[in-house]
């Protein structure tokens, strides 16, 4: 017997109900998950109707489905959003956020959902510089980036100095406020990771764009409170999304079917 799964706008998975059984089933235990967003194509608002969408909250639709759980979604801060599952305050969070060692020292990451690149995102006028090292050499320009997040360190270590107190970075509470000092002029640069950057700029009608080679790559996951239960099963779910072609499908819906600004 099979079980159609639609996760794209033309893109079809086909799963066996027996795949299905094999997974955990947690009883329709309720989950409690933290998300800003502010991250198209991962997660955003809905222009039209108001309502957030985008890759994760499909992909998290699906491990739901597969692993019997019921979600509950609260709005939170970036800046918030580590201490509070550190804290154990939800359950666990989704906001594209990076794999990175420091970061496993307060919270349990899930596998990896998604390999993005670091890219560099510049008014669609800009003509000033065209890479990191032109930015670099120019001592008036000023980067955009919210602290402690990895386009912050990238400014800092692999553009820059070194120097996190350097000048030239200025700091905002989130991304949808650096894009906005952006386009003001305010700033001249901002980091974003492609999944966002691509989101953003096709959205931005021509007022932003993609310049340089990507500068580097990173590893998304959820986030859980250290030693959570859920770890295993979400990765279970991960895992299986994976081999049965359901992550590609939902990129192909994110990434190559969907229109921003309609």
């Amino acid at each position: 017997m099979i079980k159609t799964v639609a996760v794209g706008l033309a893109a079809t998975v086909v799963l066996s109900v027996a795949a299905y059984a094999e997974m955990p089933d947690l009883g329709g235990r309720e989950v409690v998950i933290a998300s800003e967003n502010t991250y198209p194509p991962l997660q955003f608002i809905d222009p039209a109707s108001g309502d957030p969408i985008g890759w994760e909250y499909d992909a998290v639709a699906e491990i739901a489905k597969r692993i019997n759980i019921s979600v509950v979604y609260e709005n939170l801060s970036w800046d918030a959003m580590i201490p509070a599952i550190s804290e154990g305050q939800y359950d666990l969070a989704m906001n594209g956020i990076t794999i990175r060692k420091d970061r496993m020292e307060k919270v349990d990451f899930s596998r990896p959902y998604l390999l993005s690149e670091m890219l560099m995102i510049v008014a669609g006028d800009e003509d000033r510089f065209t890479d990191a090292a032109s930015f670099a050499a120019n001592p008036d320009l000023l980067a955009a980036a919210q602290p402690g997040t990895t386009p912050f360190y990238v400014t800092v270590y692999d553009v820059l100095d070194g120097d996190e107190a350097n000048p030239r970075i200025k700091l905002f509470e989130t991304f949808g406020a650096s894009l906005q000092a952006l386009r003001a002029g305010d700033v001249d640069l901002a980091l974003s990771d492609s999944t966002a950057a691509n989101g953003y700029v096709a959205a931005s009608d021509g007022a932003l764009k993609i310049i340089g080679e990507p500068l580097g790559s990173e590893e998304f996951g959820f986030i859980f409170p250290k030693g959570s239960d859920l770890v295993e099963p979400i990765n279970e779910a991960i895992a299986s999304m994976a081999e049965d072609g359901t992550l590609e499908a939902l990129n192909t819906k994110w990434f190559l079917e969907y229109s921003f600004g309609q």
